[in-house]
């Protein structure tokens, strides 16, 4: 599954407030659960909090793919938010985090959750992309080095 397939302009967001990985999975949960019917900030923010409890979700390299299986959740569902300022997210490097993805998926999606976060890891491995969504200045333009960048890779 490619990132177009999972994220959608409304779900992006820039310059996402928050000063720890608690307070930033927060807010995200609230915006999501804000544009998918059906899905609950409560039920968004429990999933991400007790996934990051089995082990931080922190790649490297300043990047964080927070990611749980719910219930309500009817298709997978993506958020791409970049931080005004890096936040420890106990990541594998040990580099705090200013970019993330989000990905919320249906609770018998275990396949495709595993190759989206497959493709979402190799794709954020690219250091091209990586700062071409940190050089954005709105959530539009988030969204369109994202698009365009997966774009230039099909």
């Amino acid at each position: 599954m490619l990132i177009h397939e999972t994220l959608v302009r409304e779900r992006c967001f820039h310059n996402l407030p928050g000063n720890s990985k608690k307070r930033i999975l927060e807010n995200a949960s609230e915006l999501i659960a804000e544009s998918v019917e059906g899905l609950e900030a409560e039920d968004i923010f429990a999933g991400l909090i007790s996934r990051e409890r089995l082990g931080s979700t922190g790649i490297g390299e300043g990047v964080a793919i927070p990611h749980c299986r719910l219930d309500n959740c009817t298709e997978a569902v993506g958020a791409l938010v970049n931080l005004p300022e890096p936040v420890d997210f106990d990541a594998i490097d040990g580099q705090p985090v200013d970019l993330l993805f989000v990905l919320l998926v249906p609770t018998e999606a275990t396949e495709t959750h595993l190759q989206t976060l497959a493709s979402l890891a190799e794709l954020f491995s690219q250091a091209d992309f990586r700062q071409r969504l940190r050089q954005t200045h709105s959530a539009d333009e988030l969204y369109k080095a994202a698009a365009d960048y997966e774009m230039e890779m099909l």
